[in-house]
């Protein structure tokens, strides 16, 4: 089998397992449950549920194509970046450097799963929602806070940190060069790619608000 498609098929299914297994854990139906009972009758509650799981099955499909579509996308970028480098690797390897990386976010849904489980046991929907480990949005909190800063403290933490070094050492090892010289070239290829996708994501939450 395909080294790349091995990583990948291995991610998509650690993913889809985690995020299933926290949803039944955290009974994440039963929050959706008690947040729509604040706004809808019985009746639409009913309808809504049923349309979700009727259409549940999607939202597990979707996962292993945005997965492909974000390591494509970002090996895409960190390729454009070591051009203006002068670095010359194969697409092929850039791919599989941001495959093995992806696999840090698994620790997300583990450590959040774990978080709510065993410590903040009493939560709601919203608390879910918000709560991302070691990021600065846990520091601050959510309640009081403009809607559109919401996502970029949440990208603002420890998992994403180790992501860029992961990325940056992967790099070096296979350009042969210093990881903060591999850090450099993440930093002003992915790092300027993912600096605009936040603010496009802010200006987007700011209209929609």
């Amino acid at each position: 089998m395909n080294k790349n498609l091995f990583f990948f098929a291995t991610l998509s299914s650690l993913t889809l397992f985690f995020a299933y297994y926290s949803g039944v854990i955290l009974e994440t139906n039963q929050l959706v449950i008690n947040s729509l009972s604040e706004k809808l009758t019985n009746q639409q509650i009913n309808k809504h549920l049923s349309f979700q799981q009727k259409w549940e099955w999607l939202s597990y499909i979707l996962i292993p194509f945005l997965l492909f579509f974000k390591i494509v996308l970002i090996a895409a970028i960190i390729d454009l970046g070591c051009f203006f480098f002068n670095r010359e690797i194969k697409y092929k390897k850039l791919f599989n450097i941001v495959l093995k990386a992806e696999f840090i976010f698994l620790l997300v849904i583990i450590f959040k799963t774990l978080w709510f489980y065993f410590f903040q046991t009493n939560y709601e929907l919203e608390d879910l929602q918000y709560f991302y480990p070691f990021s600065v949005l846990n520091v601050t909190g959510y309640e009081g806070l403009k809607i559109w800063w919401i996502y970029p403290l949440q990208v603002l933490n420890l998992f994403e940190l180790a992501y860029w070094f992961i990325l940056a050492y992967l790099l070096g090892k296979e350009l042969k060069i210093k990881t903060d010289k591999g850090f450099s070239i993440i930093a002003c290829s992915y790092g300027i790619a993912l600096l605009i996708w936040i603010i496009a994501i802010m200006f987007f939450t700011l209209n929609m608000s």
